[in-house]
């Protein structure tokens, strides 16, 4: 059973860590729930969601990591992640693209240099090449989430496939007569 504890306290990263160096799945699921946070969801969900979709360039990114101690100035994903919606597609797509990457740098320079790693990483589904988490795990930990369907790409073709799933029940006869 997940125990009360600030959530808040840790950054998203030292989180991450915790739960990657527990030994068994049960000690996993409980430290997710335990550190249960929005931002660590929201991170979770950027890295396993297959629907999310990063505009930003792949890859390494060129910003200057803020070497501050945790704690002291800089700024947290625990504040910051409502706006990473911006970096991904149906996000703010009438954004320039040369602004959002200037924004997506100014996020990265004013986050610890380990939640900057971190959401470079997820940008790319990659947090599994450095923190051993699995998305079985995580969907055990947060059986609320809902996979799929989160851009309106994705959305839009849920919409099309369910119109052509409803047409072929529905027979060219049966339509004419109930015209």
């Amino acid at each position: 059973m997940a125990r009360k504890t600030d959530v808040n306290a840790l950054l998203v990263s030292e989180v991450l860590k915790k739960v990657s160096n527990a030994k068994t799945k049960a000690e996993k699921i409980d430290l997710l729930r335990t550190y249960n946070s929005d931002a660590l969801r929201a991170i979770l969900i950027i890295n396993y969601d297959e629907s999310i979709i990063s505009v930003m360039p792949e890859g390494e990114v060129p910003f200057e990591a803020n070497e501050a101690p945790a704690g002291t100035e800089h700024t947290r994903l625990a504040k910051e992640y409502k706006n990473l919606f911006r970096f991904f597609k149906g996000g703010a797509d009438k954004l320039p693209m040369l602004k959002k990457e200037s924004m997506f740098i100014q996020l990265l320079e004013g986050l610890h240099e380990s939640e900057a790693e971190v959401v470079v990483l997820a940008k790319d589904k990659d947090l599994q090449k450095k923190y051993r988490i699995t998305k079985a795990v995580v969907t055990e930990a947060f059986p609320q989430i809902k996979w799929g369907g989160r851009s309106w790409v994705a959305r839009l073709r849920s919409f099309v496939l369910s119109v052509i799933h409803l047409l072929h029940k529905i027979s060219p006869f049966h339509v004419l007569h109930t015209l």
